[in-house]
This record gives C-alpha cells, sequence and structure tokens, in this order.
C-alpha cells in the first residue's frame, strides 16, 4: 500500500493564506505483480471527518480508509481548515481535492467517473454542502473545471439549521445562521436540487448531540427531488460511533455493534449504484 500526505497549499497557494493549512492523507492500494491487475484503476472516496468544524477527528479519519481499502477504494482523508477559519474555507478545499485527484486519476490509478465523499457529523455538513455546491460562484471563482461527487455518504451528520447542532454553525460562520439567505445557505436540506448526486445516510435516534431529524429533512428533500438514496435509523446509539469496532474505540458496546452494518450497507450500495 502507498501512504503519503499532499499538502493542498503547495498546489494552490491561495489555500496557505492566513495561516490555513490544509492536507491530505493518502492511502492507495499498491499495485504489484501479485495483484490481479496491476494497473486496475479504482473507484476513490474523500473522506470528511467530522469535529464541530473545530478540528478534524482521527478517529473518523484512518478508521475509515481501512473500511474503503477493504472495498477496494482509493482513500484521500481531507484535513480541513477549521475555526478560527470560516465559511467558505473547508468548502473551497474539498473543491482543491477534487480537482487534484481529477488532474492526477491517471498517476493515482483513480477512475474518474467513480469519485465519491463520505463526510461524519460536521464533516458530513461539508460533504452535503460540497455535494450541493461544487458549480457554486464561490467555487467557479477558483478552479476552471468543476466536480460533481458520483456519490455522497452522510454519517450522523450535521445537516440543518431546524433540530441544529448550533456549535458547528458557530465555528463554521462565527455565529448561528440568522438572516433567512444564511439559514437557505447552510441549511443542507435547502440545496437539494436535480444536480445533487445519490446519497447514503445513517443515523440513530439515541443521538443527543446531532438530532436523528437532520437525516430525515435532507431525506425528505432528497425524495422531493427525486434523487435516489438510502436511509438507515437505527433504534439506539450514540453520536459519533465511526466504525463502531475497536478501529475506532476500545470499547464496543451493544449498540455499536448493531449499528456497524452500516459499513456493509453502505458497501452493497456502493458496489450496486458503482457497478463494481
Amino acid at each position: 500500500m502507498q501512504v503519503f500526505k499532499i499538502s493542498l497549499s503547495e498546489h494552490y497557494p491561495f489555500l496557505g493564506e492566513d495561516g490555513k493549512k490544509p492536507y491530505a492523507d493518502v492511502y492507495l492500494p499498491y499495485n504489484i505483480e501479485e495483484m490481479e491487475d496491476k494497473n486496475k484503476i479504482r473507484p476513490t472516496v474523500v473522506v470528511c471527518p467530522g469535529g464541530a468544524y473545530k478540528y478534524c477527528s482521527e478517529r473518523e479519519a484512518e478508521p475509515v480508509a481501512l473500511k474503503f481499502l477493504a472495498m477496494g477504494f482509493n482513500v484521500f482523508i481531507l484535513n480541513y481548515s477549521t475555526a478560527p477559519h470560516r465559511y467558505p474555507s473547508a468548502l473551497i478545499e474539498v473543491a482543491a481535492l477534487f480537482d487534484l485527484i481529477h488532474k492526477n486519476a491517471d498517476e493515482y490509478h483513480c477512475d474518474a467517473s467513480k469519485i465519491g465523499i463520505i463526510g461524519f457529523s460536521a464533516g458530513g455538513h461539508l460533504a452535503a454542502h460540497y455535494s450541493n455546491l461544487y458549480d457554486c460562484e464561490e467555487i467557479k471563482k477558483h478552479f476552471c473545471n468543476t466536480y460533481k461527487p458520483a456519490f455522497c455518504a452522510l454519517g450522523y451528520a450535521v445537516l440543518s439549521t431546524t433540530d441544529a447542532h448550533r456549535g458547528s454553525f458557530e465555528n463554521l460562520l462565527g455565529h448561528f445562521p440568522e438572516t433567512e439567505e444564511e439559514i437557505n445557505l447552510f441549511s443542507c436540506e435547502k440545496l437539494v436540487s436535480s444536480k445533487t448526486p445519490q446519497t447514503f445516510l445513517f443515523h440513530t435516534t439515541g443521538d443527543a448531540c446531532v438530532p436523528v431529524q437532520n437525516a430525515v429533512h435532507y431525506a425528505r428533500a432528497l425524495a422531493d427531488n427525486n434523487i435516489k438514496f438510502e436511509l438507515h435509523i437505527y433504534p439506539d446509539g450514540y453520536h459519533g460511533m465511526s466504525t463502531c469496532d475497536r478501529l475506532s474505540r476500545d470499547n464496543v458496546s451493544k449498540d455499536a455493534k448493531y449499528v456497524g452494518a452500516w459499513i456493509t450497507e453502505l458497501k452493497r450500495w456502493l458496489y450496486r449504484i458503482l457497478d463494481l
């Protein structure tokens, strides 16, 4: 396996302004002679860890990467800018990583038609935000080309200013969205359109940090716009369950063992929609 870091500000110097240092941790299955096809191109996922836009959680980074590697994916974990840096820093960094992957798809053995995104908690907000705003003017100011994710997966994501996790929005903006314009821009369910990619969501009714209504609001918007989606709501479980095993937590609860089915369900969904 090849494992290395990419400094986004080295490729896109404007991203290094104001002390920002976004980078990606890259995991590529090594195409060696013993593999069935040493030149195989693979589907690819960009991982956005959570952390309330205050930090990037390690528990939702490498453990998630290892699960996708086992599915046969190339993985790029985005360590995006968090507070005190504000919107649109993280959104532009996602766009930069998609731009970099597409431009170097041959080198990284990426199937350019199968590059998607997954996000957890506040990272889920970032993933959903980009999945709806990938061709917005804010991104077009910096990049000649824009790239729609082939899929979006969201784990216990912060998605709505209704039933909100206020801290995530306060870290993202410096304040909670108040005006109608801000609510329409940062409530992801209000951004869903015919351009939104197919989406997989999972959440738990026991999440006391980010209410399950976030997933429900977003799923309803997807349905209203005829976007194909798969939604899994588990009856119990806490926030931040990540991979639900010892990759991400020392003590695995009974609830976590049950919720961990999301990984198998996601694999089935991805293999179906990407024809893997």
